[in-house]
């Protein structure tokens, strides 16, 4: 059993966390985003970091909606999203968008291993990894990584007006190291964290079915938020990578 503090605390945190989501949904709705596949990033991203995206969103990402940039066009003037979003704010933006895919990879390879322990057999379990969560974390790299290039093509070949092979390359050009650099650091975390905080000074690990799983993923994202933002940087500034 857990301590009854911390079960408290994960679900706390769980449930702002998806409360933060569902008003970012509910807003993305009344204000569609330029950039369609934006919508699906605030809200995947708002789930483990909560209010701090939900304020980037209203501060900065609400500059990008559809309307505003329809008005910007039809009065002849040219949108002020871009000149108005400060350069290390683009960073971020860059790389939530490449963690709204790392997000969704990761939950559904989480409880595809826990509800189905066969794919976790399929991804090395007993033949590669005596321990079924490395097996659990090379599942979730390969659906963060498809999801993220996904993201990544229905952003960067419109912006680029690139044909789909081009927009193919481009984008595991501008998403391969962000993505890895993000799942590096999530990795590192639930390392620590089912190694020694649970496994160690708790004498069990979390399971998929826990809040306090998903409690310490919301920190683990947070952690790979912090290792993809300077890869992030370098890809931006070299022009890898769109600034959003």
């Amino acid at each position: 059993m857990f301590p009854s503090w911390l079960h408290a605390l994960s679900i706390a945190s769980l449930a702002l966390g998806f409360v933060c989501a569902a008003v970012a949904v509910v807003d993305l709705r009344r204000h569609p985003p330029h950039m369609a596949i934006m919508g699906a990033v605030w809200p995947a991203t708002a789930l483990f970091a909560g209010p701090a995206v939900l304020w980037l969103y209203f501060r900065y990402g609400r500059m990008n909606a559809h309307e505003a940039m329809a008005h910007a066009k039809h009065g002849g003037a040219k949108p002020h999203a871009g000149s108005a979003t400060p350069f290390p704010v683009k960073v971020a933006k860059g790389a939530l968008h490449c963690g709204s895919g790392c997000v969704l990879g990761d939950i559904i390879a989480e409880w595809l291993v826990f509800l189905a322990p066969a794919v976790a057999v399929w991804f090395g379990w007993h033949s590669l990894f005596d321990d079924k969560m490395y097996a659990a974390w090379l599942l979730d790299y390969v659906l963060a990584f498809l999801f993220g290039i996904a993201f990544q093509y229905f952003t960067i070949t419109p912006m680029r007006d690139l044909s789909p092979s081009e927009g193919l390359v481009a984008s595991l050009k501008a998403d391969t190291l962000s993505l890895t650099a993000w799942q590096v650091g999530m990795y590192g975390f639930m390392a620590f964290a089912q190694f020694y905080l649970f496994g160690r000074l708790l004498g069990h690990r979390a399971e998929a079915d826990t809040p306090e799983f998903w409690f310490v993923m919301q920190i683990a994202m947070v952690c790979g938020f912090a290792t993809s933002y300077p890869v992030n940087w370098w890809l931006v500034r070299a022009g890898v990578k769109e600034a959003m």
